[in-house]
């Protein structure tokens, strides 16, 4: 494929399905020229189907390999006509269930994925930031999780606190840069995680749960609306679902009531 001209760009991990696909078809629908970077080649090749022909290039990445990093972002740059407006760090997986009975090599993998990925991601984005600012920004997927920690979610919550940790500290390191740095908080999200058991002792998926806890479940479509927002407006956490948004109030002004709730639901979402 040659290179595109006359666009902006925005390079998405993650994006052969879920969120990342979602955010690839808006912004391409929309003129910009997409980067779908993801380890499962086929299912970038299914988004890359579903895009205005001529809007994106597909790279194969695992985010825990910072050197693949530096050849995938360089190969997007010259896809794009050499400039990178937006690095999109979608990529992550779901790790749920009692801390004791995970195994070591799902923390690891679920830490890695979701915090590693993420600084590998902003470091190797630095330089194409840098030279695009002043309209640059590095979009960072947090969670729910991250606003506060409920049972059976320890590991995920820690490295969803970290992304949104990692968002503000480059909000602030990046501001003599002019590139702008956020983090998006969806709730529970229509998903293939969803379909998930959270850990390999678990035969329950992690739908049956949220359902059972009386959570709603947000189209894909409102995240991809509201990284959207993010590249062009000026905030530093997202909020996405009624379920995020309420318990960033309740976490705010209601603290003790969010304990007695996550301890509460611990019996229901247990075993």
């Amino acid at each position: 494929m040659g290179e595109a001209t006359g666009h902006r760009s925005i390079f998405i991990t993650g994006g052969a399905s879920g969120i990342g696909r979602a955010t690839a078809i808006f912004f391409a629908e929309r003129g910009w020229f997409v980067g779908v970077a993801d380890v499962n080649s086929p299912g970038m090749e299914e988004t890359k189907g579903l895009l205005p022909e001529g809007r994106c290039s597909t790279h194969t990445l695992d985010v825990r390999d910072r050197a693949a990093w530096d050849e995938a972002l360089e190969a997007f740059a010259k896809a794009a006509g050499g400039k990178i407006d937006c690095v999109v760090n979608n990529a992550g997986i779901g790790t749920g269930g009692p801390l004791n009975e995970l195994d070591v090599d799902e923390i690891d993998r679920c830490l890695d994925i979701n915090i590693k990925g993420v600084l590998y991601g902003a470091q190797a984005a630095y330089p194409y930031l840098k030279a695009a600012a002043p309209d640059s920004v590095l979009v960072n997927i947090a969670s729910a999780a991250g606003i506060a920690g409920g049972t059976g979610m320890s590991v995920y919550s820690a490295t969803k606190f970290a992304v949104r940790g990692i968002a503000e500290s480059l909000d602030a390191e990046w501001a003599p840069d002019q590139i702008k740095s956020c983090s998006i908080c969806p709730s529970f999200i229509e998903t293939p995680l969803l379909d998930g058991t959270g850990n390999r002792h678990s035969n329950e998926p992690v739908r049956d749960r949220v359902k059972a806890a009386g959570l709603e479940i947000t189209p894909v479509e409102e995240v991809a609306a509201t990284i959207w927002h993010a590249v062009h407006g000026d905030e530093l956490h997202y909020l996405v679902g009624k379920t995020a948004k309420q318990l960033n109030f309740a976490k705010r002004w209601m603290p003790g009531k969010i304990r007695k709730q996550q301890r509460a639901a611990s019996g229901l979402l247990g075993r």
